[in-house]
């Protein structure tokens, strides 16, 4: 797949190297929000490179070194590191890049309003998508550069730090915590993630060590919450589109409620509101879930295909509706078809645009766009050109997915999602057939 900058994030990513893996020593004073931090990198050029660009917005860059040494400049400033070096970096050399900063984090501005750090009454939440991974550390901000990852959080040892990976190592000494963190599963920089809070993890019964909720200490989580549903959604999702495809899977829940929950790597954050037993909770729930498979182990190399990521989630929420007896999928691809004409549409799903890609059409109309292929295919092909998706791919775009369907089934479904894709008139409701 050729690399190309992603048009939807002008000044963020370079697609010159990439970095293999990422190692994160994070020192954070919750109470002046502080935070003093290492990063470095393992980069390999793409093409012969001079110099290096990396996202970093807001803090202040306090060393760098590049193979273990000054490099002969450095500059930083908005939201660039540029980095000078020695000599040129052949396709295919690598080289460690380490950069020392400090600061007070804030959040990226960009189309979508501010994302990634963002200050809580107590403790920090991270929420990177879609631009947000650079308010925190130093990194090529670029969806289809995914790396390896190792996150150490030092932080007061009355909070507990949560961050993409799995759970390595944990001491304390006078009185601060370091948490060790190390994901091994290519991950894109939107995707890593941070939780400080006063937190405690509660073990969910059915799911051996696979799901783990992260409640505040003093919140109580009711039997009815969709949140405890997990393990019960994670049986069914297995079932449509393959293993879960990662170690495991925390759900944490901050001590404040949060306009919209938000997918990570192998985790997600949600708010105290989203504890509520309703559909709508119930449906976010299932929704962010379902980005394990597509957003996060198949992932869109330009967010102009963002439809593979939120159309799959969204139709999971109506073959979990299905599954749960609240609602065929049938009937909610109806009733979201009759509403998709009151909602402004004017560019294709196939490319929305970033001030629309993350508009309530995209969702469902991607989700449409899944119903009618199901409907053609009928649910054994549809379901296993699923599961195939999930097992043979990693970073995608729309064209392979409809290579991906004819090769699967054997047959040219192109006509069919280029209506849905690539025009912006709204086809006939699909409706499955059933004996």
């Amino acid at each position: 797949m050729r690399v190309v900058p992603d048009p939807y994030l002008p000044g963020h990513g370079d697609v010159s190297y990439a970095v293999e893996h990422y190692d994160l020593k994070l020192d954070y004073r919750t109470a002046t929000n502080r935070l003093d931090a290492t990063a470095t990198l393992t980069i390999r050029a793409l093409q012969p490179v001079t110099t290096l660009r990396l996202d970093l917005s807001g803090l202040h860059v306090d060393k760098v070194r590049i193979g273990g040494a000054k490099p002969p400049k450095y500059v930083h400033k908005a939201r660039a590191l540029t980095v000078h070096l020695p000599a040129t970096l052949a396709a295919g050399e690598r080289t460690t890049l380490q950069v020392g900063y400090s600061g007070k984090p804030g959040p990226v501005p960009g189309a979508h309003g501010p994302a990634g750090w963002e200050e809580l009454t107590d403790g920090i939440l991270v929420a990177s998508q879609p631009y947000g991974a650079p308010s925190f550390y130093p990194c090529n901000d670029r969806a289809d550069d995914r790396a390896t990852y190792r996150i150490a959080v030092t932080t007061e040892a009355e909070y507990t730090a949560v961050a993409t990976g799995r759970m390595a190592s944990t001491t304390t000494r006078a009185g601060r915590t370091t948490s060790v963190f190390v994901e091994d599963a290519p991950t894109a920089p939107y995707l890593v993630s941070l939780v400080i809070g006063r937190l405690v993890d509660q073990a969910l019964p059915g799911s051996g060590d696979r799901v783990t909720l992260v409640r505040p200490r003093a919140t109580v989580v009711a039997g009815a919450s969709p949140l405890l549903r997990l393990p019960t959604m994670l049986d069914a999702l297995e079932g449509w589109f393959g293993p879960y495809p990662f170690h495991s899977y925390r759900a944490v829940v901050v001590d404040e409620p949060l306009e919209i929950p938000l997918e990570a790597m192998a985790m997600a954050s949600f708010g105290t509101n989203h504890l509520a037993d309703t559909w709508d909770n119930e449906r976010l729930v299932v929704h962010e879930l379902a980005h394990q498979w597509f957003g996060n182990k198949v992932t869109s190399a330009l967010l102009s295909d963002i439809w593979l990521h939120e159309g799959f989630a969204c139709y999971t929420e109506w073959l979990w509706s299905e599954h749960r007896g609240l609602g065929s999928a049938d009937e909610r691809a109806a009733r979201h078809h009759k509403a998709l004409p009151m909602q402004k549409q004017a560019t294709p799903l196939s490319n929305p645009g970033m001030a629309a890609m993350f508009d309530d059409w995209v969702y469902k109309r991607g989700a449409l766009t899944l119903h009618a292929l199901r409907a053609a295919l009928g649910d054994e092909p549809f379901f296993t050109a699923c599961r195939t998706w999930v097992a043979d791919h990693e970073v995608v775009t729309t064209r392979a997915f409809v290579d991906h369907v004819a090769r699967v089934t054997g047959t040219d479904q192109s006509a069919l999602l280029a209506a849905w894709l690539d025009a912006v008139a709204l086809p006939p409701c699909p409706r499955l057939r059933r004996p």
